[in-house]
């Protein structure tokens, strides 16, 4: 078996290590099955949470443990090994992952875009000069996982504006690192998502490029929650429990009248003050995810050249 090169043995071991930290944990169930669920600071992972807090695992005897890693290609080695159970990752990869032979499975979705996702974007220094696609030619840009959504759509962008992604040096980096990497000069711009682009934008350390995610289409999955195929075969009745308290939980955190809570729950998980919460933007949520959905990536992925194969997208979602 082998593993897509972009999870190095650098973030497999980022995800062990991350694994040792971990948030106060949740409602508990008597007797329930514990299932860990790896999450990265994005505002997205709210429908997680509010499953979690609100106490909709806990219902259907579940006891669900988030724990927080901080680059999404981390998560499938880290699923891989056991480490996780479920890890909430961006569709680009856990295609790709299973491209480079994990035997991976989709059971539930987190959130999807919407032509309002201004909550992410492409943020460059002030001392860059970028103003325009064409300036990022020869620049280094940073990216919080190589190969992850916000990667893959910038690149997809890029060539929207007649730029070759290829001329652009990209490079991993943290969501938290961003604003401090923009500073010393070390990167040019960044792929990033609030809080980090408020934080970005607020100190002067650099201006908004471009919103890209809004000429997306509509209804693509940012998140999915992912599982070893054997687990899931193995564990078919917590499968459907994971389902249907994610369906509860993301219908919750999705009505107008509990966004209070919603965001006091995002703020336990990702360390944010308050005013910060409130400004924050969330997508909206996908709990069930569509093979229509996954084949979008599929086609950006494939124009990128990051697959080898095909993927068939029925064998990729439990049902």
């Amino acid at each position: 078996m082998t593993i897509s090169s972009t999870i190095s043995r650098r973030t497999f071991l980022s995800a062990a290590t991350a694994l040792l930290a971990t948030r106060a944990l949740p409602l508990r169930a008597q007797g329930a099955a514990d299932i860990s669920v790896g999450y990265t600071t994005v505002a997205d992972f709210a429908y997680l949470f509010s499953t979690t807090e609100g106490g909709f695992f806990a219902k259907h005897k579940l006891n669900v443990q988030p724990r927080f890693i901080p680059l999404n290609p981390s998560l499938p080695p880290a699923v891989q090994s056991g480490s996780l159970i479920v890890g909430g990752e961006t569709p680009s990869v856990f295609l790709q992952a299973n491209d480079g032979g994990l035997d991976h499975v989709i059971i539930g979705g987190c959130s999807q875009l919407s032509k309002h996702s201004t909550g992410a974007g492409f943020v460059a220094s002030t001392a860059s000069g970028i103003k325009t696609a064409q300036d990022c030619i020869g620049k280094t840009i940073g990216a919080p996982g190589l190969g992850a959504l916000l990667h893959v759509a910038f690149r997809k962008w890029l060539t929207q504006q007649g730029v070759d992604y290829t001329k652009v040096k990209f490079v991993e980096a943290a969501f938290p690192q961003h604003n401090d990497l923009l500073r010393g000069g070390s990167i040019d711009g960044v792929v990033t998502a609030d809080p980090f682009m408020q934080r970005i934008t607020s100190t002067g350390t650099g201006h908004i490029v471009s919103r890209f995610l809004t000429e997306l289409p509509e209804g693509m999955p940012t998140l999915v929650f992912v599982t070893r195929r054997d687990w899931a075969e193995k564990n078919a009745e917590q499968v459907k429990a994971f389902q249907a308290a994610l369906k509860e939980g993301s219908a919750f955190a999705a009505d107008p009248k509990n966004d209070a809570v919603v965001r006091q729950q995002l703020g336990k998980y990702i360390k944010l003050p308050p005013p910060v919460l409130a400004a924050m933007q969330i997508n909206p949520p996908s709990p069930v995810i569509t093979e229509k959905q996954l084949s979008y990536w599929v086609e950006a992925m494939n124009e990128q050249h990051m697959l080898k194969a095909t993927p068939d997208l029925a064998r990729l979602i439990v049902k």
